[in-house]
């Protein structure tokens, strides 16, 4: 079941949280001239709003969250996959932990005995990080593939997850752990996404 692009961008400010344009045309795969004119239209409906200025963005209503919790959890039904869903976020869970090891042994690493800030100037140890996070990427993709096939729009996690993956090992640091398009933020959007779903609250 393919999620209409309405609730696509409003699913994905729900996710991602206050943003600009072109972060949400990352997050749902749509165009940005698509992604604005499906802003503009639910601006007039009250489910979302604009803060103007260099630092301003999209936000979500509380109209518009709730709105989305109702058609997320219909179109969950409405798609037989609400047992799909839990059991894919109750194997998620466990890989959830690893996920955030990782992302922490990127940060830092033992040097001497003691644990310090990661300077990155140990290549080796790097790219055992990054090769890690390869592996758990395809592990991850094994788990949500299922529900990818009832519901498209997860199947756009692994596509920015190993997005992520391929700037960083292209020298783009930043990609595993703090960029706004990292592979630790797409896994956070992605639990996010999971829960919301279900009507989990974090």
């Amino acid at each position: 079941m393919t999620t209409p692009p309405d609730l696509l961008v409003l699913h994905g400010l729900r996710v991602v949280g206050f943003c600009g344009l072109e972060r949400l045309a990352e997050a749902t795969g749509l165009s940005h001239e698509d992604v604005e004119s499906e802003l503009i239209d639910l601006a007039v409906s009250g489910l979302v709003t604009r803060v103007p200025g260099p630092f301003g963005g999209w936000g979500p209503t509380e109209a518009g969250r709730a709105a989305d919790a109702e058609r997320v959890s219909a179109e969950l039904d409405r798609a037989g996959a609400r047992d799909l869903a839990a059991d894919t976020h109750e194997a998620f869970e466990e890989l959830n932990a690893e996920a955030l090891d990782l992302c922490g042994a990127w940060q830092l690493r033992p040097l001497d005995g003691v644990v310090t800030a990661n300077d990155h100037t140990d290549a080796a140890y790097d790219a055992r990080v990054l090769e890690a996070l390869a592996d758990l990427e395809l592990r991850t993709a094994d788990v949500c593939a299922e529900l990818a096939l009832a519901l498209p729009r997860f199947g756009r996690y692994r596509v920015r997850l190993a997005r992520a993956l391929e700037r960083a090992r292209a020298g783009e640091l930043d990609q595993v752990a703090d960029g706004t398009d990292s592979f630790h933020t797409v896994w956070s959007q992605l639990h996010e996404d999971l829960l919301a779903t279900l009507g989990i609250p974090r």
